[in-house]
This record gives structure tokens, C-alpha cells and sequence, in this order.
């Protein structure tokens, strides 16, 4: 898997190559949902009252602003994702 953000990563994904791209998932216990951010991907800000929910607008989202990044209009490819849950230190 070649990381978002890297030099060339655009290309990688035009190619086929699996991009990974890490989330951040944190609980907001008042508003009784869990939001889903990622610091490689901006504009990728997601609120879900499940994470079944939240897993599947990180899909949407991402595959929206990863298109408008990487493909041109006459690509017509969708990405596809795999999900790596991983525990941060101190969690």
C-alpha cells in the first residue's frame, strides 16, 4: 500500500495500487456520535451516529475527494477500500 501524500501518490492510484490513507476516528460522548477526520486528506470530516455508518460516509467522502484529486474526467475507475482498524498508542 503506497500512503497518501507521498511524492508520486497520485500516480500510484492512477495506476490501480492500493493508497492508504489513515483516519482518525474519536467518540463525542454529548453529541453521542463518532467522527471520522484524516490528516493526509483534507476536507475528509465525517459524523456518524455508528461506526457501520461513519465507515460507509468515510467511503463516499474519500472516494469523492480522492476522484477530484487523481482522476481526470475521463476516468471513470472508482477506488476501492480496505479497511486496516489500528489501535494509537495510548488508547
Amino acid at each position: 500500500m503506497y500512503p497518501i501524500g507521498h511524492p508520486l501518490w497520485k500516480l500510484a492510484a492512477r495506476c490501480g495500487i492500493t493508497i492508504r490513507i489513515p483516519v482518525n476516528v474519536e467518540r463525542d460522548t454529548q453529541a453521542q456520535v463518532y467522527i471520522a477526520t484524516s490528516p493526509k486528506l483534507p476536507g475528509l470530516v465525517v459524523e456518524a451516529s455508528s461506526l457501520d455508518e461513519l465507515r460507509a460516509e468515510v467511503i463516499d467522502v474519500a472516494s469523492m475527494l480522492i476522484s477530484e484529486q487523481v482522476h481526470s474526467q475521463r476516468t471513470s475507475t472508482n477506488p476501492e477500500f480496505k479497511f486496516s482498524e489500528q489501535a494509537m498508542a495510548g488508547s
